[in-house]
């Protein structure tokens, strides 16, 4: 983080100063106390010179811990109230408060390049993606996982410092105005968009609003003359409608000839990992990825499109000819190559000593990533291993929920899947669907939880086999998957 004093921190979130002596705020400017450290929300990872933000949720809140923070060095405790013998500085919502410091930050850094994704699936994979290719260029701060959120945004940003070159930050989306609120914070100035989905589609309510809210990223980009640039999925329905929300360049990504950068030419070789060819501005190369999936390949188009992006953009209006060279698309060849998953719980292929393969998909589920891992699934069977699909309910798709389970269900069917253990109440859907009423096919089974499902595979699994676990969050397939992995039990 950038060097802040508590006076600074003041300041940017409108808060008033409660030293932790006497019993009121302290109108006077506070002492000179240096903020070294970063931003903690958890009291229990406080260290000298951090700031802890007390955050209330339902289970625990976060004052309740101020005095631990500030014994392990906590210098000031951002929170909604004061606590008795605890240097705060109290706003009225500390999660608003710690967007309007982080936006504070990102003033003072306007030559940093900030780039926003954002998409029904594939985000984190694609983010981090761009975070490897950005990196040999010059200081990134891309972290694992998805932060995405009101909360996970501002700490993202909060982690640069004056030498930070990029900052790639994901951004979720609940309903409209949610992304607009991110951009606020943010102010990316090179925009991705992959794809527009079904994901939280009960939410939403249908898909116009799915795009809508999405393209709040693409709105709030900078003008073409002033270096934006939009980058669309040009295979995807949206495009054209999402082009026209923005003012920024447009690029787009895709498998047709029309397109900025291009991916062509996708063969799974064995273990599932995609070879393909990678076109821009005349150059190409062929990438062979260490990650798992045919739909990565599409990822990959989109974080080189990034990368040249933040180039190109230095010589506004941004064309790709002027940031493609040989030798530029062949280093950023061999770094994707190189990438291997940063985020836990997507896309992790395990080997285990016995033969058996475990992909770990976990992290969540909706129709469209569901039909990525099944044939990334097929994909590392490559005809000659029998494959596994452990699927769990996918969550927030209202009305359609059980359709979409049932189209999952059908589409293992279609692929050939060899065996299907479909877990939890709200995952029979993906049973039925795959086993037809009445059930015709004795390899398709439903279970009532992960105990279950556990004692299914270990009874059944043989060397050789591979094993696709993946579900929405809601369900926590990944305890599943460890004990799969490690012989454990579910905890």
């Amino acid at each position: 983080m950038i060097a802040l004093t508590v006076a600074e921190l003041i300041r940017a979130t409108a808060g008033r100063w409660y030293p932790g002596t006497g019993d009121g705020a302290d109108p006077s400017e506070p002492p000179a106390i240096s903020i070294t450290g970063q931003i903690q929300i958890d009291s229990r990872s406080c260290a000298p010179g951090d700031v802890f933000v007390a955050l209330t949720g339902e289970h625990t809140d976060g004052h309740d811990h101020a005095a631990d923070a500030h014994k392990a060095g906590a210098v000031a405790v951002l929170a909604a109230r004061a606590v008795a013998g605890v240097p705060c500085v109290v706003v009225a919502d500390p999660v608003i408060a710690l967007g309007a410091l982080a936006a504070s930050v990102l003033a003072r850094l306007p030559d940093m390049v900030v780039v926003g994704i954002t998409g029904s699936s594939g985000k984190t994979s694609t983010k981090d993606l761009i975070g490897d290719l950005l990196s040999q260029w010059g200081p990134t701060v891309c972290p694992s996982g998805s932060y995405n959120n009101d909360l996970g945004v501002p700490l993202t940003v909060l982690r640069v410092s004056e030498r930070t070159r990029f900052l790639v930050l994901e951004m979720g989306s609940r309903g409209v105005g949610h992304i607009a609120r991110l951009t606020d914070i943010a102010r990316p100035v090179i925009g991705v968009v992959l794809n527009i989905g079904s994901a939280h589609l009960g939410e939403f309510g249908s898909t116009e609003s799915v795009a809508l809210a999405k393209s709040e990223l693409l709105t709030a980009l900078p003008s073409a003359a002033e270096g934006g640039v939009a980058i669309l999925n040009a295979d995807d329905g949206a495009s054209s409608y999402l082009a026209g929300r923005t003012a920024a360049q447009v690029w787009r990504f895709g498998t047709g000839h029309d397109v900025d950068v291009r991916y062509h030419d996708v063969d799974v070789a064995a273990g599932g990992r995609p070879r393909f060819q990678l076109s821009a501005g005349g150059q190409h190369v062929e990438v062979r990825l260490g990650l798992v999936g045919a739909h990565q390949a599409a990822n990959a188009a989109a974080a080189c499109a990034v990368a040249l992006a933040s180039l190109a953009r230095t010589q506004p209006p941004a064309r790709v000819e002027k940031a493609v060279t040989e030798q530029r698309l062949a280093d950023l060849g061999r770094t994707l190559a190189a990438a291997r998953p940063r985020s836990r719980w997507r896309m992790e292929l395990t080997e285990r000593p016995d033969g058996v393969s475990i992909l770990n998909d976990a992290y969540n589920a909706n129709p469209e990533s569901m039909r990525a891992a099944l044939d990334a699934l097929i994909g590392i069977g490559a005809g000659t291993r029998r494959t596994w699909a452990v699927l769990g309910a996918m969550g927030e798709l209202g009305e359609r929920a059980a359709a979409e389970h049932a189209s999952v269900g059908a589409l293992v069917r279609s692929l050939g899947v060899h065996r299907l253990v479909a877990v939890g109440r709200d995952a029979f859907g993906i049973y039925a669907g795959a086993a037809g009423d009445p059930a015709e096919e004795e390899g398709f089974i439903h279970v009532p939880d992960m105990g279950a499902a556990l004692h299914v595979l270990r009874s059944q699994l043989r060397p050789g086999d591979v094993v696709l676990v993946k579900a929405s969050r809601y369900v926590g397939m990944e305890g599943l998957a460890q004990a799969l992995i490690e012989g454990t039990e579910i905890t």
